[in-house]
């Protein structure tokens, strides 16, 4: 885990993909509580810390467990309700990185769908906006760079492309490109080969990059991150960015 920045106010984090970015359940590590145990430990002690309480951690948004990348935490409630709210107003921008099998019509280009969750079965689909319970998907992209690619039972081409979400749907990336018939490398929810190769479901995604308001000081701040692993590599980058 790679603290990116902090103050009285904030965390910003790298979380690292198989990671739960909440409490879990389960008796592996979670971000909540190695958080907890980096504040106890913290040379600068939070009020709740000092007086031998729990310290703060508020949650402000959610990365699917497989996946990793930057994230903010609030240490007080007064930011969290701030960082909540521009969460809810669209403020806060999120970039995402993938790595998709096929390439897409258009380099650079625009999702608008209608998603319906499963959530007994933990899925998403793409529907039309008259079924019940549908919300509207929004996302726009940017092929950055492309190579072919034989592994497994894959064979032919994979694209690099970077991700502006402008909603926030459950497995909404995944959903949105396996619909177009280019599922994420690695998605053995959404991706048909993998579905056959059976295995873990690591899909190729990454939370490249955050931007909000910081809830004291009113300035906009950026954080970015890199994904590292095999099937990121190898890509020349000439696309540019979003």
């Amino acid at each position: 885990m790679e603290i990116l920045y902090e103050d009285a106010q904030i965390l910003v984090v790298v979380k690292p993909p198989g990671m739960e970015s909440q409490a879990a359940r389960r008796l592996e590590p979670d971000m909540v509580s190695e958080l907890k145990n980096y504040l106890r430990l913290s040379t600068e002690l939070s009020p709740e810390v000092s007086t031998g309480g729990e310290p703060y951690l508020g949650i402000i948004h959610r990365l699917d467990r497989p996946v990793g990348g930057v994230m903010v935490y609030a240490r007080t409630k007064q930011a969290a309700a701030a960082l909540s709210r521009q969460v809810k107003e669209r403020e806060m921008e999120k970039t995402y990185r993938a790595v998709i099998c096929g390439k897409p019509v258009d380099i650079v280009g625009n999702f608008v769908d209608y998603l319906l969750k499963d959530g007994k079965n933990n899925l998403a689909a793409v529907v039309d906006k008259s079924v019940p319970g549908a919300k509207r998907a929004s996302l726009s992209y940017r092929v950055l760079a492309e190579r072919n690619l034989e592994e497994g039972l894959w064979t032919g081409a994979v694209s690099l492309v970077q991700i502006r979400l402008e909603t926030g749907r459950h497995h909404q990336i995944r959903a949105q490109f396996a619909s177009r018939g280019l599922p994420l490398w690695g998605d053995r929810r959404y991706n048909p080969f993998w579905q056959q190769a059976g295995g873990r479901d690591t899909p190729a995604l990454f939370a490249s990059g955050l931007s909000f308001i910081h809830p004291r000081t009113g300035r906009r701040m950026e954080f970015t991150a890199r994904p590292a692993g095999k099937i990121w590599e190898g890509f020349d980058e000439s696309g540019g960015t979003l």
